[in-house]
């Protein structure tokens, strides 16, 4: 059911959309900080370490989705029957996360690599293609500060991000396809449901990936109504250019000869 705003208008559902999944993402992200940092035990092997784990795979499963969610927006905005400044929105918005999840996976990682492997960073196939997939979307967000005309923008960014997206596949059976340091799925290993961690461990982690995924949809409806009014402003912009512009000519088109009464 609608809700009325004072004027008696109908709200739309957008305006309590965004406060609710903001409500729910920083509750069920603090109960993630107190199962991963009081209630779940230190690892046998990993210690405190694998603390990050809960963190650091979400981020991961965040990464997928939110390029995902740009490869589609941007396969229906190429598609003419769904051709709609909506998808090419959707997909900017979900492009910026997607670079946002992906650096903090990457972050997190180097963090664990030091106590588990001695090292922050190491050319392994894991990270390697992780770290490209980065610099490829880094790559589609410049292009689009590249291009002034809407629609070219918007054509253009869409190719350049289903090219940026075949690296998606490649990151995720990397460990499988190469000799690799980074353990594989711990709750899909070889595709299958086969969980390696148990009990509170599985726990936390299942709830990190839910926490971090309404985390995701609440940023992404923020940075979608952003683009929303930063198009709004580019139109009025356009538009106060073109008038000042046509204020310009009008005193010389008057000068001219054979143009007065």
């Amino acid at each position: 059911m609608e809700q009325a705003t004072s004027n008696g208008s109908a709200r739309p559902p957008r305006t309590w959309v965004a406060p609710v999944l903001g409500v729910t993402a920083l509750g069920s992200l603090a109960v993630l900080a107190v199962l991963g940092l009081w209630v779940v035990p230190p690892d046998a092997l990993q210690g405190d370490a694998q603390r990050l784990m809960y963190v650091h795979v979400p981020a991961a499963w965040l990464a997928y989705l939110a390029f995902g969610i740009t490869a589609l927006g941007s396969a229906l905005y190429l598609w003419r029957r769904t051709r709609h400044p909506k998808w090419d929105r959707l997909a900017a918005s979900s492009a910026e996360l997607g670079v946002v999840f992906t650096g903090l996976t990457l972050g997190l990682g180097m963090l664990w690599g030091r106590p588990v492997w001695g090292v922050y960073w190491t050319w392994d196939a894991r990270l390697v293609t992780t770290a490209v997939l980065f610099f490829l979307f880094l790559g589609y967000l410049a292009l689009r500060r590249m291009v002034a005309d809407p629609d070219r923008r918007a054509r253009r960014s869409a190719v350049a991000a289903l090219v940026a997206f075949a690296d998606v596949p490649v990151v995720h059976f990397s460990v499988e396809w190469w000799r690799s340091l980074h353990q594989e799925s711990s709750i899909l290993p070889d595709g299958r449901l086969d969980p390696q961690i148990e009990g509170d461990m599985l726990i936390a982690l299942l709830w990190g990936l839910v926490a971090m995924t309404v985390t995701y949809a609440y940023l992404l409806v923020r940075r979608y109504r952003l683009a929303e009014l930063e198009e709004g402003l580019e139109e009025r912009l356009l538009d106060a250019a073109l008038a000042e512009r046509r204020a310009e000519g009008e005193p010389a088109l008057a000068a001219a000869p054979g143009t007065g009464a």
